[in-house]
């Protein structure tokens, strides 16, 4: 059952961001080719009114193809026959619909995830503010936050949610004489807002000699009506789209490597544990999280994917013409064939850790 459920939320992700090409699509009266979902060999085709709908045996990718996508095309010297002339090929419509066309995709994954974590809101048992409700016992920063305040940014990053806080408290290293944690605080107290600097928060060690922070207070929790469901899962949609962001600078800085990558098989073991162990609301913010994520990364200026597309139509409409045709096509191959085998790697590395119990 629960791989079942993994899959569904994989179908359905894919599904939606196709989808929102396609619905796109039609809205700016651009000819559908072909709409289909999944990878490899076909084991369903479809012929509609005008598109063709294609079902592949890989539940992990899919398409929405247009005439005349490829761009370039001199309509006075085609052949009139072609379809390529038809005023509705995707080449022939002004560049801001071809646009939205493209961000649409990722934009459904966006919108998706704001909808799943509205759920997660809605079965939780509460939701947590930014402030403080109490300190526990041993609490080093007690002597510098005080109960009742709101905590605006830590170490220059605003914070949305409180998930936020305990990101940024995990992820530095920055240290005082006594080898404690420190950071510097915004935070709202009595109408004012206030700057703390080095704020203190206790190091923990571990048996083996490892260090961590002991996050020493509490959040009050908001009560859960309309607006503030509505409110506090925009503002954790957009904390989870920012630390995705954020994530992925990291990587390129070298913070993380392969191995704290996944794959379809790490995020699908994921989740089949959620579902196994966790509630229905942990369960609806990792795939928020997962759903997020796909449209976060489909933005990325990264050549074969939605942001890379966009941004030679962006060229377009500065240049007044397009991008040579072959150019494009040629950088869109290298880069589809670079993350298909970053995908492979990562796959090979999540079946190893499938194998070593590395998933936890």
């Amino acid at each position: 059952m629960a791989i079942v459920i993994a899959i569904l939320v994989f179908c359905v992700i894919i599904l939606l961001h196709e989808l929102g090409h396609f619905l796109a699509a039609k809205a700016c009266g651009i000819y559908v080719k072909e709409f289909a979902f999944g990878m490899g060999p076909v084991i369903l085709r479809k012929k509609g009114k005008e598109t063709e709908y294609v079902v592949r045996a890989l539940p992990i990718g899919g398409s929405c193809s247009f005439i005349g996508e490829d761009g370039g095309y001199d309509e006075g010297a085609l052949d009139p026959d072609s379809p390529e002339a038809d005023p509705r090929a995707f080449n022939n419509k002004p560049v801001w619909k071809r646009m939205i066309v493209i961000l649409a995709g990722p934009l459904m994954n966006l919108i998706l995830g704001y909808i799943v974590v509205v759920i997660s809101l809605c079965a939780a048992k509460g939701m947590a503010s930014t402030t403080i409700a109490l300190f526990e016992e041993q609490s080093v920063s007690g002597s510098y936050l005080q109960v009742g305040d709101e905590i605006l940014s830590v170490d220059g990053l605003p914070i949305f949610s409180v998930s936020d806080i305990s990101y940024k408290l995990q992820s530095s290293d920055r240290k005082n004489q006594n080898g404690n944690f420190v950071f510097d605080f915004v935070v709202r107290r009595n109408g004012e807002k206030i700057t703390l600097k080095d704020v203190e928060f206790l190091n923990t060690s571990d048996e083996n000699g490892g260090s961590s922070i002991y996050f020493d207070f509490k959040v009050y929790a908001l009560e859960k009506n309309f607006k503030n469901v509505v409110v506090t899962a925009f503002k954790e949609s957009c904390s989870t789209a920012r630390l995705i962001i954020m994530t992925l600078i990291d990587m390129l800085r070298g913070k993380y490597g392969l191995n704290d990558m996944s794959g379809p098989i790490g995020v699908g073991t994921v989740i089949t544990t959620a579902v196994k162990q966790y509630t229905f609301s942990d369960l609806m913010s990792i795939v928020a999280l997962i759903t997020i994520n796909v449209g976060v990364f489909n933005l990325l200026p990264i050549p074969a994917l939605d942001g890379a597309r966009f941004v030679f139509l962006l060229v377009e409409l500065i240049r007044r013409k397009p991008v040579k045709p072959e150019v494009e096509g040629t950088i869109h191959f290298v880069g589809f064939a670079m993350l298909m085998l970053l995908m492979v790697v990562i796959t090979f590395n999540d079946i190893i850790k499938l194998a070593t119990g590395g998933f936890g």
